[in-house]
């Protein structure tokens, strides 16, 4: 596992890679703009309008509760691109990786494993709903877990821990659905979940780094690759040419 995540990281700058690198890193900036600024929006809104409406709604009696929480997001209002820039990352992550993942796997397959039959690109839509299902479902653990960050430290281990899952889980599917069906690339992870959830930690701790989590596509897709291949056992094709003719 650990020379998987090395030689994804190597092979991030080497130069076939660059191009699709520095594309990624396009993209996701332009998502995080966009979605922190609407992250924002959407909390300067609730800090001046929606306090009235909630105590509307509630009743005078929770209107000291209502100002604490309208104080609180008026500061989180303030701080808006900056932590949407953080809380959103693994789920931008996940939508720009639906759009490079073919090029990053193609790359690695032939530099790699260039005896082994390369994988069948996913179809464009395929890839977007598996990304877009990811970010949703990244949001939503996120949202469920938020309270916990905000009133303990802990919370802060729940996101690690669930970007370790969702990250993990999705780039593991898009690498093993190269060559298997939806279906099948599922139960494969579900086999070998505990495995898939240890290499998601090393997914997670490289989203957790700023601005070197730009990368994160790129690094996440080139590991799975690589695991997927550990994982799917030794195979005669996957031996190297230079060792076949000895």
């Amino acid at each position: 596992m650990l020379d998987a995540a090395v030689k994804a990281l190597s092979q991030m700058i080497s130069p076939p890679m660059r191009s699709i690198l520095w594309r990624s890193i396009g993209v996701a900036l332009v998502l995080i703009i966009v979605l922190a600024i609407g992250l924002q929006r959407l909390l300067s809104w609730f800090a001046t309008y929606g306090e009235a409406w909630l105590e509307g709604l509630l009743g005078p009696g929770w209107h000291s509760s209502l100002e604490v929480l309208s104080w609180i997001i008026s500061i989180a209002a303030g701080l808006g691109v900056v932590f949407g820039a953080v809380f959103l990352m693994p789920a931008i992550t996940s939508l720009v990786a639906s759009v490079f993942v073919d090029d990053v796997a193609d790359i690695v397959e032939r530099e790699h494993y260039p005896a082994e039959r390369p994988g069948i690109a996913l179809p464009f839509s395929q890839a977007i709903y598996e990304g877009v299902k990811t970010a949703l479902l990244t949001i939503l653990v996120y949202l469920v877990a938020l309270p916990l960050v905000l009133f303990a430290g802990a919370g802060f281990l729940v996101f690690f821990l669930a970007t370790a899952w969702l990250l993990g889980r999705e780039y593991f599917e898009l690498a093993a659905m190269r060559f298997r069906s939806p279906e099948e690339a599922k139960a494969m992870r579900r086999d070998n979940a505990a495995t898939i959830f240890t290499a998601g930690l090393f997914i997670a701790a490289f989203v957790s780094i700023p601005i070197v989590n730009l990368a994160t596509p790129i690094f996440a897709m080139a590991f799975m690759v690589h695991m997927h291949k550990r994982l799917s056992g030794p195979r005669p094709e996957l031996i190297e040419p230079a060792r076949k003719m000895r």
